[in-house]
């Protein structure tokens, strides 16, 4: 039986502590990054900041405490 995307998020994803999650969610966008694709899907520089920017920002929302040390 195939498995969803929101079947494994929900049964595995969601059950790991917010750094695992943002481990993993970093691992499967830099995969993506490097994986040669169609031009049509390919990932361009501002792609890869943004990805970054918005990683940066969900890791300063979820350890606020963190942040000061940066």
């Amino acid at each position: 039986m195939p498995i969803t995307a929101q079947e494994v998020y929900n049964q595995v994803v969601r059950t790991l502590p917010s750094t695992e999650q943002l481990r993993l969610a970093n691992l499967i966008l830099n995969e993506l990054v490097e994986q040669n694709i169609s031009d049509s899907d390919t990932w361009t520089e501002r792609d890869r900041f943004d990805t970054m920017n918005f990683s940066l920002q969900h890791f300063a929302i979820l350890f606020p405490e963190d942040e000061a040390r940066c």
